[in-house]
């Protein structure tokens, strides 16, 4: 090592922007924070077989910042950078010259990072993965983005690779890549079901856990980052920030916004035993967060309120920069529509607790571009009083967990479980409130990519992860689903019934559920994880989804997507706005009437009977009398209805004909509601 080239002119340069600039005259500008450091080095490598070919030493410096400028590189040049000072990690101190590291502000990385024991260990030049040093012209086409209102969006949740791995219609080439997912026949297959915006596992560049790799598993979700603005190269072909782009531009085209899972909580450096990658070699004490202990700070202490080891510092100035700094080159440069915030609260922590008002959030709410894209927050980390469900600002969406609970709870037969269940059912009012914002803020789901399929949701009593290597004490154990018998697969028909039976009711009491939906990819497919409701590091056919439907499989799929088809035809399921509503004044105003089976008008003392599993109520459109009855009955006999007065036609039973929608068959006076079902009706009216 230590080679110089005589072609490159390296001078002072810059201290900003912060990472490798393009600058004129085909000269590149670098500039890192490592406030502690003595000493920066850039490394750089040859593209095709990473052997080094310089070594230059950063010439500049202001304040935190360390800057150099360097003319000449060719175009695919590989860069990592080492930086000198103490190692003394009981200061929080951990540099290491002789170690690369990953830029923080790296834009695109050579190849995945992968822990490899023997190459850390050696401290060789190749166990790191290199920024390429490349310019990315893209033309966008003059494509806009889909800008989908809140209250008609349908995210459909996938992973890059397991919604196309198993496909017949995507070229084998494409599996599992940015462009195998924008592929037309999954454009087709999105655009049937009717979903507004796909919502993509982490992508950007993370690395398994050394002990995953050491049981030949991997962390196949991708939630250990290890840059925050690299897409990860395990998905390209070639060029895996054109080929994002790309896939961005082509779901665009056809109306489908991209969001992102985004981690901003942790990092892959783990705890005080983990690698040296990135953050921890140039400014450990301040990207991470540390216990006190007698207002002293232990630096050999991390914060793990994040249950991976450490936590990212985002109350520290230069991290939340960071943050938004990534969070708007992913909106501008890579054009995508919006964020899932992994454990959110973590970003909201302020002297280790969270502040609704933290300076995160006041940060984004001001922000003209990240203040417009669609924010999505996971309510909640691991650490002390960690969860704060309704608790986000206003232009924030937030995963409602009590909704998922209060869906299966109800169609599980739990006693008492009905008024909680129609309070999710119409916006969860009690936690999103209706002076202070919207109901879409409440992001409604059944299942996530952590939990049950909905398929092993009506098939397993009781989590199976024995293949993931922890004795199948990982994964939650609250999972309130009901196997109808059998545990696990089962061919006799009357299971099979009751199982799709069951899935139906979900679906449909999903999709007529008031607030943002949620739609985990490969639930309408009818996807099993084989009853894993952790499969996080399985990189095989338990996490990819299978394309080959049976004719009740193509029956249920057909029946998720009429359910969203009749969502979009109906305003008052995408945002109902009741009389007393204070946070929205516009558009049409509607009734709820609630009703006892009898056809009497619900009262107070009605609710508090735990052993009804059954309700009625319709929503009335105040301007032009158009109305909806809703029917649901958890109850293991049949109910009969009276229904109100007026000629009501029926648009679906999800216990007749498996729930497809019916033709307008009209009815009034009684109905013979089926055990364990649920029926829609529109009123007719007359002219």
């Amino acid at each position: 090592m230590g080679l110089q080239v005589p072609l490159l002119k390296a001078q002072v340069g810059q201290p900003k922007p912060l990472g490798p600039s393009l600058q004129a005259n085909n000269k590149w500008n670098f500039a890192v924070y490592a406030p502690d450091a003595t000493a920066l080095t850039l490394w750089l490598f040859q593209a095709d077989t990473e052997e080094p070919i310089a070594e230059l030493a950063f010439t500049g410096r202001t304040g935190d910042i360390w800057h150099l400028a360097v003319a000449g590189i060719p175009a695919g040049t590989l860069y990592a950078l080492a930086a000198s000072g103490d190692n003394k990690p009981v200061h929080g101190l951990r540099f290491d010259a002789e170690r690369l590291l990953i830029d923080p502000y790296c834009k695109r990385l050579n190849r995945p990072q992968r822990f490899q024991s023997h190459l850390y260990q050696q401290k060789s030049p190749l166990f790191i993965s290199k920024g390429v040093l490349a310019h990315h012209d893209f033309d966008w086409q003059g494509v806009a983005k889909p800008q989908i209102p809140t209250e008609q969006t349908i995210i459909y949740e996938a992973h890059v690779k397991g919604l196309t791995m198993l496909h017949p219609d995507v070229p084998e080439k494409l599996r599992g890549t940015y462009l195998g997912l924008c592929h037309p026949s999954i454009i087709k297959h999105l655009q049937q079901l009717g979903i507004t915006s796909i919502q993509l596992l982490p992508v950007a560049s993370f690395m398994s856990e050394p002990r995953l790799e050491a049981m030949q598993l991997s962390n196949y979700w991708g939630y250990n980052p290890v840059n925050f603005f690299a897409p990860d190269p395990r998905y390209q072909l070639e060029d895996a920030v054109s080929e994002f782009k790309t896939m961005v531009r082509t779901f665009h085209q056809h109306g489908i916004e991209v969001i992102l899972d985004v981690v901003f909580n942790h990092s892959a450096e783990a705890g005080d035993d983990g690698p040296i990658l990135s953050f921890r070699g140039l400014a450990n004490r301040q990207y991470y967060l540390f216990h006190n202990h007698a207002d002293i700070t232990d630096y050999q202490s991390y914060c793990n309120f994040t249950g991976c080891g450490n936590t990212l510092n985002v109350a520290q100035p230069v991290m939340q920069k960071l943050v938004m700094d990534a969070l708007r080159y992913w909106l501008t440069e890579m054009q995508v529509d919006g964020f899932r915030f992994d454990l959110a609260v973590t970003l909201g922590r302020e002297h280790k607790r969270f502040n609704p008002y933290a300076a995160f959030f006041q940060i984004i709410a001001q922000d003209p571009v990240i203040s417009e894209a669609k924010l999505i927050a996971e309510p909640w980390d691991v650490g002390p009083f960690g969860y704060h469900l309704g608790q986000f600002p206003a232009i924030w969406a937030e995963l409602n967990d009590k909704c998922r609970d209060s869906f299966r709870a109800f169609w599980r037969g739990n006693k008492g479980s009905l008024a909680e269940f129609t309070t999710r059912l119409l916006g969860s009012r009690d936690i999103f409130q209706k002076h202070r914002m919207p109901a879409s803020c409440s992001v409604n789901y059944l299942c996530y990519h952590d939990g049950f399929t909905l398929q092993d949701l009506v098939s397993y009593e009781k989590k199976h992860n024995w293949l993931n290597g922890e004795e199948n004490r990982d994964g939650h154990g609250h999972n309130l689903s009901c196997n109808h018998g059998v545990e696990g697969p089962s061919r006799e028909a009357s299971i099979t019934a009751k199982r799709y039976q069951h899935k139906r009711n979900l679906a449909a009491t999903l999709l007529l559920s008031q607030g943002m939906i949620h739609w985990l990819g490969g639930d309408e497919l009818s996807h099993s994880q084989r009853g894993n409701n952790n499969a996080y590091c399985q990189d095989n056919d338990i996490s990819w989804l299978s394309w080959q439907l049976d004719s009740e499989q193509k029956d249920f799929l057909q029946f998720v997507q009429q359910l969203m088809a009749l969502r979009k035809r109906y305003p008052c399921l995408q945002q109902l706005s009741l009389l007393d509503e204070q946070y929205q004044l516009h558009g049409d105003k509607h009734q709820v009437q609630w009703y006892l089976p009898s056809g009497e008008l619900k009262q107070s003392h009605d609710w508090h009977d735990p052993e009804r599993l059954c309700c009625l109520f319709s929503i009335r459109n105040m301007r032009d009398g158009a109305s909806l009855l809703f029917v649901f009955n958890a109850a293991q006999h049949e109910q009969m209805i009276s229904l109100p007065a007026g000629d009501w036609c029926l648009l679906f039973d999800t216990a007749l004909d498996k729930g497809l929608l019916q033709a307008a068959n009209r009815h009034h006076g009684q109905y013979q509601q089926p055990a364990f079902s649920i029926s829609l009706w529109q009123l007719h009216l007359a002219g």
